[in-house]
């Protein structure tokens, strides 16, 4: 099934222009408003410009971010086309304009997380650099399809086709050993606008579409809810005497179809599938069985709940649960370990080390966690693992095997990115400092495990 909503991300080194070309984007498609443009041209003015607009203005909203010139914080834009560019329906997106600078790839990683296409922007003068290589290679771990190249800044390479394909043959070798099954290179100019949304005459060698053309018709396929594993995390538990269910309606707001004296509903957010009343489910780590008895929302009761939607699930017999634990159906379960194997992000000044101590949250659930092993780093700019490792330090990715205070139920990072995710957090200072992708148990546990 394909949507017209793409989310995708812009990310390169510093200064190859991201912020410039979302502002092209937007300026270009006619979805900036008149007071922006004002604004926009009074702050270039400002900073002795030759009279041309900074659309980088339009992204890099912060004041630290215009100071320096370099993006800082991940910046959301919101816009929809008509389809113009590409002769097609049109589509609606969300930008996430991610960080260039090292010191930031922590930002770089929340930002794309969420992201169906990643465009890794190259200055046409330097080729692919660490910190390109670095963001498609995380592009490629975070399971996004769909990698779009966007040579940069072409009309300081006097528009020369031999710049561009060299860096197509370099970065291409490296991006063959990536997982991503869509790879595109486009020859762009920012600044000018050549070949973002309208074509450039100055690169008449070049036969492919243009940015927004291709950002208009790719083709991103989203599974069915009734095709993908049902995962239900549990935020809250909902219970008289407790966060009790006042009469009428339940006391997150989710009007109750059971008399608020016997209510007894758990709530959370549909991570994936779907559930409907009368389904056999499976509470995990515990591994008891029940039926859905009752799905209750805001504006009455449901049959059936899809992803993502926020509901609260009443089940049939009275069972041990809490926030944390994960209800799903028995015949397609998820794993449940107290032992993972993940590539990490590791995102702290201090380096990780094997045996350090910190809190793992993996959806609602928050656990103890020790690291028990280092297993690789990877490098970034040759793909090979580096074994005998002592210690992962900023920025760095690898692999780790983690153990955890109680089991996780948890799928591996490709088959849900949901339920396969987790962030480690420093306990002293609450702050998160890495971002993990499980691969898969290590040590599974009992008859719930296949």
């Amino acid at each position: 099934m394909t949507v017209d909503l793409l989310r995708f991300t812009t990310a390169g080194s510093v200064d190859d222009g991201k912020s410039t070309l979302i502002g092209r984007l937007l300026y270009d498609s006619k979805l900036v408003y008149d007071d922006q443009l004002a604004h926009v041209a009074e702050a270039s003015r400002r900073r002795g410009g030759d009279g041309t607009l900074d659309l980088a203005l339009l992204t890099d909203g912060l004041r630290a971010e215009r100071e320096q010139g370099i993006t800082i914080d991940v910046a959301y834009r919101y816009f929809a086309t008509d389809g113009s560019a590409s002769g097609g329906p049109g589509r609606r997106f969300i930008i996430a304009d991610v960080p260039g600078h090292k010191q930031y790839t922590r930002n770089m990683v929340t930002g794309a997380s969420t992201a169906d296409l990643s465009i890794v922007l190259l200055d046409a003068r330097r080729g692919a650099v660490e910190q390109s290589r670095r963001h498609a290679y995380i592009s490629a771990l975070l399971g996004i399809p769909h990698l779009v190249v966007a040579v940069n800044k072409m009309d300081l390479v006097d528009w020369d086709e031999t710049a561009f394909r060299d860096i197509v043959s370099e970065f291409g070798e490296f991006a063959e050993r990536l997982p991503v099954s869509g790879l595109t290179f486009i020859p762009i100019s920012a600044l000018h606008g050549d070949n973002v949304v309208a074509r450039s005459a100055h690169m008449p060698w070049y036969d492919g579409t243009t940015l927004l053309a291709h950002l208009e018709t790719v083709e991103v396929a989203y599974d069915h809810p009734d095709e993908t594993a049902a995962r239900f995390p549990v935020q809250w538990v909902i219970r008289p005497g407790g966060a009790a269910a006042p009469a009428g309606g339940s006391s997150n707001g989710h009007r109750a179809s059971a008399p608020a004296s016997d209510y007894r509903g758990y709530a959370g957010q549909m991570a994936s599938g779907a559930l409907a009343v009368g389904d056999e489910v499976v509470v995990l780590p515990g591994g008891r069985t029940t039926t859905i008895a009752g799905i209750d929302t805001y504006d009455g009761p449901l049959a059936q709940v899809i992803a993502p939607l926020s509901v609260t699930l009443r089940l049939t017999d009275d069972l041990d649960v809490s926030r944390g634990d994960l209800i799903s159906r028995p015949a397609d379960a998820p794993t449940v370990a107290r032992e993972v194997e993940a590539t990490l992000c590791w995102m702290a000044d201090r380096p990780l080390r094997a045996g350090d101590r910190l809190l793992c949250k993996h959806n609602s659930r928050t656990v103890k966690a020790i690291v028990i092993d280092l297993i690789d780093r990877i490098d970034v700019d040759t793909l090979q693992r580096q074994t005998g490792v002592e210690s992962l330090g900023l920025n760095d990715i690898g692999h780790i095997r983690l153990r955890t205070s109680t089991p996780l139920a948890f799928d591996a990072y490709r088959d849900n990115r949901a339920t396969g995710s987790f962030i480690l957090i420093d306990e002293a200072t609450n702050g998160t400092v890495a971002g993990g992708m499980i691969e898969g148990p290590s040590e599974p546990l009992g008859a719930a495990n296949h």
